[in-house]
């Protein structure tokens, strides 16, 4: 892409093109980890014994990312400013400072999520392409807090696939066609699909993406991650670029539960600009979920599975997994109970999102800085995408705010409370908090691809982790715009879910299940992913 190149000379001078996977390489002599399977704690070690530095990892990030972005289309920019940031944080580091566990280690965030820097923060459409905002995101705030490099911003589904109902997962106007990296024209899963696919390849570290329903988890899941779906409120959504308030949620996706257990930790908590997070019970004191880990949690642990509400025949392979999970979730000493929800198949409307879509977009433009197309409303965002050439339309409409609009009312009409009531108790007393509740489960398991909506329409928890694989001889399936849906060795996952503010004991199980199974380190790799090593850039 134009706008990365002039970032990365530097790098491509190391380029070797895009070869196989390795496990492991040389820094400097020394074996370590290949960046596709790095973990914070390896990073760690290898910055403060001084293998390299995090200008060193900047530097094979970025060589990484100039590898395969032209292919998968992954990342929409890149931040000019990465390698100063990181030289900064190495001179901290050679005068014995850290300022936080993520010190030095290069994060990508999902396109939506704000940062006041030489990025830009566009959703994937050109309607915000030098828009400006006054301040950090909160959690980009956090993030550089911890001491993290934001490297780049992710490509998505534009406005986190909030616009068209003939799109598909990954595309957006400004950034192209995210593909998966298991199968050639994979769809990537729902809207964090950059974060997914970058953090799945080793583009850096671990990432951010947001979810309103399946688009932290389904992205996890195709490219064979961990992805936490917090509790909505735990994680600010101020200057994150919104389709709800009342779903909205950022995340983490990264290789290990470990490693998503110390990002969440760095993100979670209050935050004076978004009065959800008000409801944090533990307040400012947010839970040490590192200490969570515990390799024999399901030992003990009442696992509920509502048979009423899965879809036990759409998907063999997948059910089958879900079972053979099942068996070794007993094997570790989980009591498994049936917990069938009251209401088996909610229904729920597209009246919440729609509402809550005119009045917290208007929210967002309003916090605006510089306006470049003087947008105020999702009337005004409507007629720019329908205008401007480069959006795409109509091959890609804008029904999702044709049908909000024809509303004819936000979210502070009692017809919005109304049906935001029934999704309360369709997820509530209906489903999955009444499920937890009559049976005292510790969490609902279920396939992810079955996960997302029984959680979104309360706010509730997912945390996603690797299952399995389709078989090497599966037959491709591919939707209405040619992404392959299901092929031959594409990851899909497992979802642990839980009542408000549970992530401590979802991580915990989902940690077990992970150290048991360990899916990731054994299955398929990617058919595609960058080769270039820490030992490649060292003393470049």
């Amino acid at each position: 892409m134009a706008r990365l190149s002039n970032l990365l000379t530097a790098a491509s001078a190391v380029c070797l093109g895009i070869a196989c996977l390795a496990s492991c390489s040389t820094v400097k002599g020394v074996p370590f980890p290949a960046l596709i399977d790095v973990t914070i704690d390896d990073l760690e070690e290898g910055l403060s014994r001084g293998l390299f530095t995090s200008v060193d990892l900047v530097k094979a990030y970025l060589a990484r990312i100039e590898q395969i972005n032209p292919v998968l289309h992954v990342i929409n920019e890149v931040n000019p400013d990465a390698l100063t940031i990181a030289a900064e944080l190495d001179a901290l580091r050679a005068s014995g400072t850290t300022i936080g566990p993520l010190h030095g280690i290069p994060i990508i965030i999902k396109d939506n999520i704000a940062t006041a820097d030489k990025m830009n923060n566009t959703a994937g459409s050109f309607a915000l392409v030098g828009a400006k905002v006054p301040r950090d995101s909160t959690m980009a705030a956090k993030l550089r807090k911890a001491g993290a490099i934001i490297l780049a911003k992710a490509n998505l589904s534009q406005w986190a696939n909030y616009r068209s109902s003939n799109s598909s997962s990954g595309w957006s106007a400004y950034g192209g066609q995210v593909t998966g990296a298991y199968y050639p024209n994979e769809d990537p899963g729902g809207s964090s699909s950059g974060s997914g696919v970058a953090a799945g390849i080793g583009l850096c570290l671990a990432t951010l993406g947001t979810e309103t329903s399946g688009s932290i988890i389904s992205p996890a899941q195709k490219s064979n991650l961990v992805g936490i779906k917090p509790t909505v409120g735990l994680t600010s959504r101020y200057l994150v670029i919104p389709i709800s308030s009342h779903q909205d949620t950022i995340g983490p996706l990264a290789r290990t539960v470990k490693d998503a257990a110390i990002i969440l930790g760095a993100i979670a908590g209050p935050d004076q600009y978004d009065n959800y997070t008000s409801a944090i019970p533990f307040g400012d004191k947010v839970p040490d979920y590192v200490s969570a880990l515990n390799a024999s949690a399901l030992s003990g642990a009442r696992i509920g599975i509502p048979y009423n509400a899965l879809n036990l025949t759409g998907n063999p392979t997948e059910m089958a997994a879900f079972f053979s999970a099942v068996e070794i979730m007993k094997s570790a000493g989980a009591t498994i109970v049936d917990a069938n929800f009251t209401v088996a198949q909610p229904n729920t409307t597209a009246v919440v999102l729609g509402a809550d879509f005119v009045s917290d977009l208007a929210a967002y433009f309003s916090e605006l800085t510089y306006n470049p197309y003087d947008l105020h409303s999702l009337e005004d965002l409507r007629n720019f995408t329908q205008t401007f050439a480069n959006e795409s339309y109509p091959d890609r409409d804008t029904a999702r705010w044709d049908a909000a609009l024809d509303l004819g009312f936000n979210n502070t009409d009692i017809r919005f409370w109304q049906d935001y009531q029934n999704n309360l108790y369709w997820g509530g007393e209906g489903g999955l908090f009444g499920a937890i509740a009559r049976n005292d489960l510790d969490a609902v398991i279920m396939p992810t691809s079955q996960s997302a909506g029984r959680a979104a329409i309360q706010g509730a928890p997912i945390v996603s982790v690797p299952l399995s694989y389709y078989p090497a001889t599966w037959n491709v399936t591919k939707n209405a715009r040619g992404l392959v849906q299901q092929g031959p060795n594409v990851p899909f996952g497992l979802g642990f879910l839980g009542d408000l503010f549970t992530e401590e004991k979802l991580i915990s199980l989902a940690y077990a299940f992970e150290q048991k199974t360990q899916v990731r380190i054994k299955g398929p790799k990617p058919y595609i992913a960058p080769n270039i090593e820490l030992g490649d850039i060292v003393g470049f």
